[in-house]
């Protein structure tokens, strides 16, 4: 299963069940997680975690 497939299935759902609330809180997981990743192995990753 590929990852472009698991977007489109998530878009199909939102589409078909009418449930944009759910929009905000899947994007600022994924930017969260973008974060996490990207600060992982750098010197302001104890900054990052101290904000949560």
């Amino acid at each position: 299963m590929s990852k472009l497939s698991i977007v489109s299935e998530l878009w199909q759902f939102l589409k078909v069940r009418k449930k944009w609330w759910l929009l905000p809180i899947i994007l600022f997981l994924v930017l969260l997680g973008g974060l996490i990743i990207l600060t992982q192995g750098s010197a302001l990753a104890p900054f990052i975690y101290a904000i949560f």
